[in-house]
């Protein structure tokens, strides 16, 4: 008669086995899910589609646009979202959750939704609108506009990233630096923030990730000038898929290039 102890020490290995291949299997798919379309794109569209594009200047002029305004907007967030997350990670007040709420509410509304909210509120007939004329700005078909609608739309995940790296610095080191004379915001910017740098750069490079892949909302408020998803999708719709093609492949590889700067100079500092 088999050992009931010897056979539950066979089932526990081949269990492990079995659930660690599915999970590869899992991962693994997951993994050519991902990849799989943007290959895809870059390999249809050629290496002389690609170098053609790079060479076009209207390709340039919105890729340079799409970066220059992708990181504007990110710049601006950081200014303006780190006092917010820290709020939101360091300080209980009534109707907190509330506010988290609306600050998650770009991530789940469709943003050609946001493009309308944007229109409404911030066109040339909307109040604001109506005070930036006299001065010469516009929101609606601009620079200002596109950037307006990358912060709205990718804004949310810097503020999300950069509450959850503060919670996870220890509050009693900035009360230690507060013991040492420093004030709250000077223990911040010594204390918190150095220690919380690496989740802060985390939640800037995703938020300019998706910001310069914004479409739904600044096609709304701005089609002209066009960013690189604006033209891409305004060939396609001129001259078909095999002239929008290259666009979308150079877009896809300068990003690329640029992500993969900012992983490698990470990598560099921290050795």
């Amino acid at each position: 008669m088999d050992d009931p102890a010897t056979a539950v020490a066979v089932t526990r290995p081949l269990s492990r086995v079995l659930l660690t291949a599915v999970a590869t299997l899992c991962g693994s798919l997951l993994v050519l899910v991902l990849v799989l379309p943007v290959g895809t794109l870059v390999s249809a569209a050629g290496v002389s589609g690609v170098a053609a594009a790079l060479v076009d200047r209207d390709v340039l002029r919105s890729i340079l646009l799409t970066l220059l305004t992708a990181t504007a907007a990110t710049l601006l967030a950081i200014v303006g979202g780190i006092p917010v997350a820290y709020l939101l990670a360091r300080v209980p007040f009534r109707g907190r959750s509330v506010v988290e709420a609306l600050l998650e509410l770009p991530l789940v509304i469709p943003h050609p939704v946001i493009g309308m909210a944007l229109l409404l509120s911030m066109g040339r007939q909307s109040v604001a609108g109506r005070s930036l004329a006299p001065v010469g700005l516009a929101i609606v078909n601009s620079p200002l506009g596109i950037v307006v609608a990358m912060l709205v739309v990718s804004a949310p995940l810097f503020i999300l990233g950069a509450r959850e790296s503060i919670a996870r610095v220890d509050a009693r080191l900035e009360a230690v630096a507060r013991t040492l004379g420093d004030d709250r915001w000077r223990a911040v910017r010594r204390v918190t923030l150095p220690l919380a740098r690496n989740g802060l750069v985390n939640a800037g490079t995703a938020m300019w990730a998706r910001a310069t892949s914004e479409f739904g909302a600044i096609v709304l408020i701005a089609y002209h000038p066009k960013v690189a998803s604006v033209l891409a999708y305004d060939r396609y719709l001129t001259y078909g898929l095999s002239s929008a093609l290259p666009v979308a492949a150079a877009l896809v590889l300068v990003a690329m290039l640029i992500l993969l700067v900012v992983r490698v100079t990470r990598r560099v500092e921290r050795t």
